[in-house]
């Protein structure tokens, strides 16, 4: 027989080796770290230009960064700081190298949801948003997941869940109660209206005296910042349906919407949301703030048939959302809920599999242009980076062969580049 306390002696026992991994993984002081890029890389696969045209801009420019020189050899290799800089600074062809973002506009805010485990979600967040960075981009990541595997891959693993999506929920329900309340003080009415009461058990934790940023956790990537998840905040799911039981007519699913509206529109440029495998509190919370919405899916024929169940279910949670019409406070978006784009990405796809090219088929023929032209192929370099906490960004061309390498990044690589267009084109409909 096996009760809580056997459950907590093995997570106890799984922590220890919990530790050991991650000392394998990252640094010695058992923090991630990121690595150097070659200027082969800066050249030719950041900037997208002729590496002796970046040497030349170099030599001729001396105070521009000139990164790392390797004792043997002519390659340098250079921070994600010194790539910004020279981004900043240099132009091509009379081109600028800044990434293109419309004036005047907050960030982008994409979800990437699928209520099927092992549909590649975090592996495509964590990917597109290594990809964003090295683009240019400022990105915020937002882990829905109690699994917290985004946050372990960007290097975050002590997270209280005061910090997590579930503790901006819980600030979002204290703030909008005494909102509420706060109206009915102020009515011209001669009736006395009954005021919502939180017990002292939420009130008192002091969540609702926390700054926005205070939830944003930077990580190894400069210009990559996290709301992260943990292990704990798995129980937000319960606590939510006691919060909406204690106030009924709090909006709890717009709550981390609000909570964006909140950061300055310059902060960053993208968001990226990891959704737990489910429809939820959470999850919904995701979706309905999402501009975009990203639903990846294995090639197999079960997680066709997930995809099917998840957009079917999804799309009931939002007409059941729509009753809370009359009660989204002021700069909340609107309900219906309404995406600007949606789009359907294969994951894990072999393209020499027979069944895979043939789902592939199926998925074009139901989505249509909704499906995103190009799969993300599973490769070797790709399970190895996964192993390790990594993307393919991440892990050093040196540690493979260059061509297994860079065979998985062309994959991520035009995957993000559509992702981008995609989302460039609904940045405007804002």
């Amino acid at each position: 027989m096996f009760t809580h306390q056997d459950l907590a002696r093995l997570q106890a026992q799984s922590l220890k080796m919990q530790g050991f991994i991650r000392q394998q993984t990252f640094s010695p002081e058992n923090e991630k770290t990121l690595r150097r890029f070659s200027s082969w890389e800066v050249a030719e696969l950041i900037f997208k230009v002729n590496q002796s045209t970046l040497r030349g801009r170099l030599a001729a420019d001396p105070s521009l960064p000139q990164g790392q020189t390797e004792e043997e050899g002519r390659q340098h290799w250079y921070t994600l700081e010194e790539i910004n800089e020279l981004r900043r600074r240099l132009k091509v062809n009379r081109k600028s190298l800044m990434p293109e973002r419309p004036k005047g506009k907050r960030a982008i805010r994409a979800a990437i949801a699928n209520f099927k485990g092992g549909a590649g979600k975090s592996t495509v967040a964590l990917h597109f948003a290594h990809a964003a960075a090295l683009d240019g981009y400022r990105v915020l990541v937002v882990d829905f997941d109690p699994q917290a595997t985004l946050s372990h891959s960007m290097g975050l693993n002590d997270v209280n869940e005061e910090y997590t999506v579930w503790g901006v929920m819980a600030r979002d329900l204290i703030r909008e109660t005494e909102r509420m309340n706060a109206t009915i003080s102020g009515a011209e009415s001669g009736v006395a209206l009954p005021q919502r009461k939180l017990p002292s058990a939420i009130t008192e934790m002091g969540l609702s005296d926390l700054r926005v940023t205070d939830f944003i956790k930077s990580t190894n990537w400069p210009t990559i910042d996290a709301l992260p998840s943990c292990a704990n905040a798995a129980f937000v799911e319960f606590a939510s349906a006691q919060y909406r039981h204690l106030n009924p007519e709090w909006s709890f699913f717009a709550a981390v919407s609000r909570y964006l509206d909140s950061l300055p529109d310059d902060a960053y440029d993208m968001i990226i949301f990891d959704c737990p495998p489910a429809i939820g509190y959470q999850s919904m919370n995701a979706v309905f703030a999402a501009d975009v919405l990203y639903i990846p899916s294995g090639p197999g024929y079960w997680e066709y048939d997930s995809t099917t169940s998840f957009i079917g279910q999804l799309a009931e949670a939002l007409e059941d959302l729509e009753r809370f019409g009359g009660s989204v406070p002021a700069g909340t978006l609107t309900l219906p809920k309404v995406f600007a784009d949606v789009r359907f990405l294969i994951t894990r796809f072999e393209s020499n599999n027979e069944l895979h090219r043939a789902m592939q088929q199926a998925f074009g023929k139901v989505f249509g242009d909704r499906l995103a032209a190009h799969p993300i192929e599973m490769t070797r370099a790709v399970e190895q980076s996964g192993r390790f906490l990594s993307s393919i960004y991440e892990t050093d061309y040196r540690d493979m062969t260059r061509e297994t390498w860079r065979r998985a990044r062309a994959s991520f690589d035009q995957a993000y580049d559509e992702f981008k267009g995609h989302l460039i084109t609904a940045w405007d409909t804002l």
